[in-house]
This record gives C-alpha cells, structure tokens and sequence, in this order.
C-alpha cells in the first residue's frame, strides 16, 4: 500500500506491506484523512516519535477486514478513527471513567500508525459510526478538531454558564465549534492572527459576533476563552479579556512556555485548565450533535502525495478552516 511515513523529522512516500488487523481490530480503507496541527508537532519534534510512523488521526474509511472477536461492525460500513487508539482500561483514570488520562494509551497517529495511508488498522473500540449528514471529506476534520473544541467547549462551562465564549486561533478547530456554540444561542468572539483578513472574514460569515487580531481587546468581557493556538504567551491575554469567575481552557496537545505574568490577570477566580486528548463517549455525543447543528467544516482537499504541502500551507495558514487528504486507491502499487 501506498503511505507517507514520518522518520527523523521528514515525510516521505513508501509502499508498505497492507497491515492485517489483530483480535479487536478493523482494517479500514482509508477515503480521507484530516491534517491536524497535532501532525505538525509531530514533524517539528515536539512531540517525539520513536522510529517512524504512518502520521494521521482523523480518519474516515470503509471496514475492509474484521479482526477476530470484533462484533457490532459490518464489512463495507463506515467509520471514522479518532486521536485516542486504545487505552490499558486498568490504570486509576480509566477505572474512574476517565480514559483520555490512561496511563498506557496508544495514539493514532503518533504510537501507533495512522491515516496518511491507504489502509489503516484500529481498534473497534476507538471506531465510531458517521452521520450520514456528512461526506468523508467533511466528516474527517470532525474526527479531532471537532471532538477537542467540544470537549474544551464543555470544560469551559463547567463553572459558570457562558454566554459570550472567545476563541483564540480561528482554524480548524475554532471555526467548526463556533458553528456549534452559535446554535447553542453563544455569542462567539474569533481572536485570529494579526491581519488574518480571511480568517477574520470566516469567523463573520459563520455568524461569530466579533473578529479580531489575538492581542486586540474584545469590545466587552467574555464569560469564557478557548486558546487553540500553541502560542503560551495568548494564556494572559486570554486571562485579561475574561471576566471575574471565567475560564480559559488550553485546547492543544503542545503550547510554547506560559510567559511570567501578573497575578492580577488570574485573580478573581478566574480559572485556567487544559484539555487532554478525548474519549469514546466524546465522539459518540459529539457528531450526533454536531450534524443536527448543522456544522459544516470549511475544506481544502490535497491528494496523500501532498501531505507535506498540506503540512507546510497549514503552518502558513494558507487556508482557512481545515486541510483533508483524499486517498485515491490508485495512487500506488499495494505491497503484499
């Protein structure tokens, strides 16, 4: 099969041979995989990769294999893989149903091979069923950047109700929870990269009441911040725009050193917390709710043999909204 595997800080083309899915596990053929940010740091070295690697955890296929024991699954149906690859079920946080903090996960993607690939393997248990409503292009975004921006969205009402929510880092992420909290009746203020005119004109025309420069102040005090952006120095320029009793969530996987900041910036009760990975449950709530919202991801397509321009235009900020690879079964000689 054809596949862009990742060594030694390099992306490059290579025909493996097609996986074979073990007890518990599907072989999905891959449609589309979504290009997170989290690849990026996974290229850049801040996130270590041991050996090498098939990058990819917003995967959307079609089962082609069953592996033993696997029951609920049909050949041919599709499902979507997420970040979260498997959990050990036995350490303290998965007994106390918080699995996102398993002391011996496995990760799509990272520790385990993913979907910038034609054929992938995944634990059943990590798959999830998508809704009609959406295609594999617009469903794999959904499959990360909507399941961590619901997952932080939540975290930032458990406090206090949030009426007026700012998101700090218009990309992928930030444009398909807008899309959700504007339908939930939240006021959304978009907080994009100075002079991110397109990113700015996005945030508008999916109804965010306010767009603006990441150091520009909102033009009132929001209840609650979301910082996609892996830019440390954003966590006490969130602090100041929220008010007294707020909350700024940390949405990534890696963010740049917090700088020294005042105490005053955090005083009040203000409250700052991160967001670790996702569960199950997460993606089984999210996409129902997400395709009666009527979220619909912005895209833009590149074929598997593009990855490492998808790469290079997501650090740029190219494009707005999120970058999806389309796998074209013919693109390469399967290897036995």
């Amino acid at each position: 099969m054809l596949a862009m595997v990742l060594k030694d800080g390099h992306l490059a083309a290579a025909l493996r041979p097609a996986p074979r899915p073990g007890r518990g596990e599907l072989l999905i053929r891959v449609k589309a995989c979504g290009v997170c940010r989290t690849d990026l740091h996974l290229l850049d070295g801040d996130l270590p990769v041991e050996g090498e690697i098939i990058p990819g955890h917003e995967i959307v296929g079609v089962v082609e294999a069953l592996g033993e024991g696997v029951e609920g699954f049909a050949l041919g149906a599709r499902v979507g893989v997420t970040w979260l690859g498997r959990t050990c079920g036995r350490c303290p946080y998965c007994r106390e149903d918080a699995e996102n903090l398993c002391d011996r996960p496995l990760f799509t993607g990272w520790t385990r091979d993913g979907g910038y690939a034609q054929l992938t393997v995944a634990d059943a248990d990590c798959c999830v069923a998508i809704p009609e409503a959406y295609g594999d292009v617009e469903a794999a975004p959904l499959l990360c950047a909507g399941l961590i921006g619901f997952r932080a969205w939540r975290m930032a009402m458990e406090a206090r109700p949030v009426e007026r929510l700012g998101l700090f880092g218009f990309g992928a992420a930030a444009h398909l929870l807008a899309q959700l909290a504007i339908s939930e009746g939240q006021y959304v203020y978009a907080f994009t990269r100075d002079g991110d005119i397109a990113a700015q004109d996005l945030a508008r025309g999916l109804g965010c009441v306010w767009a603006g420069g990441s150091l520009q102040a909102p033009p009132e005090p929001l209840d609650a911040a979301i910082i996609f952006a892996a830019v440390g120095a954003l966590v006490p320029v969130a602090l100041r725009a929220v008010r007294k009793g707020g909350t700024v969530v940390c949405g990534g996987i890696h963010m740049s050193d917090l700088p020294a900041m005042a105490y005053a910036d955090l005083w009040g009760e203000r409250r700052l917390v991160s967001v670790a990975n996702l569960t199950r449950a997460d993606a089984r709530d999210y996409l129902p709710r997400a395709a009666a919202a009527g979220v619909r991801p912005h895209v833009k397509a590149y074929p598997l043999r593009q990855a490492g321009q998808a790469l290079s235009d997501l650090r740029a900020g190219a494009f707005t909204g999120a970058a999806v690879l389309t796998v074209d079964e013919g693109a390469g000689a399967e290897a036995a």
